[in-house]
């Protein structure tokens, strides 16, 4: 059993992300798995991604997933205005070529609860498109296989917005076989602290405003949001999400 740490949208913030992890860079019961978009809007994409070298170079317990920002420079159409680097594009190739990076992982919490791990979110199309895995070790080993036609679409778990997931899942006309962590998006304006997703959502739904997490309930599982919405400064006050004796299962 160890500590798992998962880590929301970084967007260039190296600030932020150093206060997090530097804390339990040595603790050899910790497992820290980021969501991806490392890059993008903050002050610092550069020294974000020479934190994440350091720590995939010093130690297998970090686990770092893929982003739709980083799928930018890894075959995908450009959307995002400010280029990087053209060192860290390559980094950020070189990575994905090592299969350094992947697009899910899977714990299991100290309740026995099993969550998916992906930067947006798993929709029940996609689930269904995935061949319908019972378990979120096997969707996470399935989607590590880079399907095409998930990772490029925009409804896929790399693209997806979180209402999105909800909503399909309320909709869906079976048990939902797990539950989800997921960055992104989010169903809320935490700088504002206002709602912007459906009643249908808002009603499940509990918000870490300080932490800046949100956990939606649907028919007994989680989906928990850890994107704190940095922007272009950081945001003044978040946590990663920690879960305590937990089983990292893909």
């Amino acid at each position: 059993m160890v500590t798992v740490l998962i880590i929301g949208d970084v967007g260039g913030c190296a600030v932020q992300l150093a206060a997090a992890v530097d804390p339990v860079l040595d603790e050899d019961g910790t497992v820290v798995i980021q969501v991806g978009d490392l890059i993008d809007r903050g002050p610092d994409t550069a020294g974000v991604l020479a934190i994440v070298r350091d720590r995939l170079d010093r130690t297998p317990r970090w686990i770092q997933l893929v982003g739709n920002h980083e799928l930018q420079y890894l075959g995908g159409g450009r959307f995002w205005q400010d280029p990087i680097a053209a060192a860290d594009a390559d980094l950020l190739r070189s990575w994905w070529l090592r299969e350094r990076v992947r697009v899910a992982a899977a714990v299991r919490t100290a309740g026995g609860d099993e969550l998916l791990v992906t930067h947006a979110g798993l929709t029940f199309d996609a689930w269904r498109a995935l061949g319908e895995p019972v378990t979120a070790a096997t969707a996470a080993e399935l989607l590590n296989t880079r399907p095409d036609a998930l990772i490029w679409a925009l409804d896929g778990p790399l693209w997806a917005a979180s209402w999105q997931v909800y909503e399909s899942w309320l909709a869906a006309p079976v048990a939902v076989p797990f539950g989800q962590v997921h960055g992104h998006s989010s169903i809320v304006d935490f700088q504002r602290r206002l709602w912007v997703c459906g009643s249908r959502i808002r009603q499940r739904c509990s918000v870490d405003w300080v932490a800046r997490h949100t956990v939606t309930r649907i028919r007994g599982s989680q989906f928990i949001g850890v994107d704190p919405k940095h922007g272009r400064h950081g945001a003044p006050q978040w946590a990663p999400l920690v879960l305590p004796d937990a089983e990292v299962l893909a």
